[in-house]
């Protein structure tokens, strides 16, 4: 892959100029010379996408659920240790070929097969930018309150605007300006974060070991449904989006840097937030941690205003960005930064709705829980395909001819289909819809995420043996099947 590739408009991909050069990239694998990341950089933008509001609201769901603090860090902690390594294997794919995540599923999946997860994928980034956007406005409504600024919904208007042209600027300009953005401004968030954290721990009342489930069968309950949330399967809900940003990192990074630096990108923020909305929820209060923190600061309201309005700019450039990419993956012909800017478009639609009836948002909120159900699944499949199937090295070269796979490989969708039934009826949601039967029958117990990931997982290996087809070729392909 030492050669220039040409993207699907037909121009040439250039390696970059500068820091923040524009990324000509589309779906073709990209070139030795434009990969200039290096591992610290990676850490940076999975840091910067999870210093976010939405973790301290997550965190403090454990005494939602009736566990103590003690309790809640615990799970917190460890499950995250499963999840974010697992996220750090994953961005070894992108990394080894140089191709985005959802293109690399045509292996598993076949060349048409391949565009189920996009469109998934697609949608789902699409909503996130919406609804992430939304969920911080009243936050930041309330910290430029603090700050003797009033506008009512005309000012809420202004600023959601703001966010939404900030965050589609740099998922339009693409892979290069992200990183610089993240690499620049992460810093010095996470410095806020940390003096936000010492003020707010030391105001507020923590209690250690209060815990209303009192019973074993309750605490497991409890335990499984946040591991679900915020534990596990919080690096799972990433996954889709791993290779989009590790195929631009240096072809001569180890394997080993590679995971550890996207694990901890991905574990230090979400363990540490989501420990900050534990400790605070524990003393009481609305529930909100978000709402407890800021009315903690008094003069940080400017700095924390910042921190709340960076949060959804560096999760929704991701978003914008990766949505790109799945469309350009389901089959579209046209440059990535026009597939951005429809996309942001649409997502600024949903943000308008989210802001306009709260009857849609609990609607949309329940839809985007329920297509969620998809990922461990696809995460099966793709891990046990890239990995076992194909040792870890895929023909890169036979993703793109016409001829180099089937159009639709029936092992990976069977699979996935199949993956999604077990992760359903294993799921214990917040609506009856998406409570499944077996998670019914066993009193609210969560098991979806690892009933994907396995039952999925494991079919496919089966599968690809049983359907008994000779391997494309490939360097490392070898006999594997």
């Amino acid at each position: 892959m030492s050669t220039v590739h040409t993207s699907h408009t037909g121009t040439t991909a250039q390696p970059p100029a500068g820091a923040a050069a524009f990324d000509p990239h589309g779906v073709t694998p990209i070139p030795d010379e434009a990969r200039d990341s290096t591992a610290w950089e990676q850490f940076w933008i999975w840091a910067g996408a999870n210093i976010a509001p939405i973790n301290w609201v997550l965190g403090a769901l454990g005494i939602t659920l009736g566990l103590s603090l003690v309790e809640t860090l615990i799970v917190v902690t460890v499950g995250n240790i499963v999840g974010c390594a697992l996220f750090g294997v994953f961005n070894l794919m992108g990394h080894r070929t140089g191709v985005n995540q959802m293109l690399l599923g045509r292996a598993a999946f076949g060349r048409r097969g391949a565009a189920v997860p996009a469109v998934m994928q697609g949608v789902l980034a699409m909503g996130w930018v919406g609804v992430n956007t939304w969920v911080v406005l009243d936050l930041a409504m309330g910290m430029l309150g603090e700050l003797g600024i009033h506008g009512g919904t005309v000012l809420r208007y202004v600023v959601a605007a703001v966010i939404m042209m900030a965050q589609l600027g740099l998922a339009v300009f693409g892979f290069y300006a992200i990183r610089a953005f993240e690499k620049y401004t992460v810093p010095a968030t996470a410095l806020v974060m940390a003096v936000m954290t010492v003020i707010a721990v030391t105001q507020v009342d923590i209690e250690w070991t209060h815990s209303t489930a009192t019973t074993p069968g309750a605490k497991f309950t409890a335990v499984t449904q946040l591991v679900t949330a915020i534990g596990l399967g919080w690096g799972i809900s990433w996954l889709p989006y791993s290779g989009d940003y590790a195929r631009f990192i240096k072809p001569g990074t180890s394997d080993r840097k590679v995971v550890w630096a996207t694990a901890a990108g991905m574990y230090i923020p979400t363990v540490w937030l989501a420990a900050l909305g534990a400790c605070l929820a524990s003393a009481g209060g609305d529930g909100d941690p978000s709402q407890l923190v800021i009315g903690t600061f008094g003069v940080m309201a400017l700095p924390v205003l910042l921190l709340i309005m960076h949060g959804p700019v560096a999760t929704n450039v991701l978003n914008l960005y990766s949505c790109s990419l799945a469309a350009l993956t389901v089959g579209l012909r046209t440059a990535r930064w026009k597939v951005t800017g429809v996309a942001g478009l649409v997502a600024s639609g949903v943000l308008v709705l989210l802001m306009q009836s709260s009857s849609f948002a609990t609607s949309f909120g329940q839809w985007m829980s329920s297509i969620l159900v998809w990922i461990s699944p696809w995460a099966g499949v793709v891990a046990a395909d890239f990995f076992i199937r194909w040792r870890g090295r895929p023909d890169v070269a036979a993703l793109y001819r016409p001829s180099g796979l089937p159009a639709v490989y029936w092992p990976g969708l069977v699979s996935l289909a199949a993956g999604m039934a077990a992760a359903w009826s294993t799921l214990y949601g917040s609506v009856p819809a998406m409570q499944g039967p077996i998670a019914r029958a066993m009193g609210g117990v969560d098991l979806s995420p690892l009933a994907g990931l396995l039952v999925s997982g494991v079919l496919h290996v089966l599968l690809t043996r049983y359907a008994a087809r000779a391997p494309i070729s490939g360097p490392a392909a070898g006999t594997a099947q």
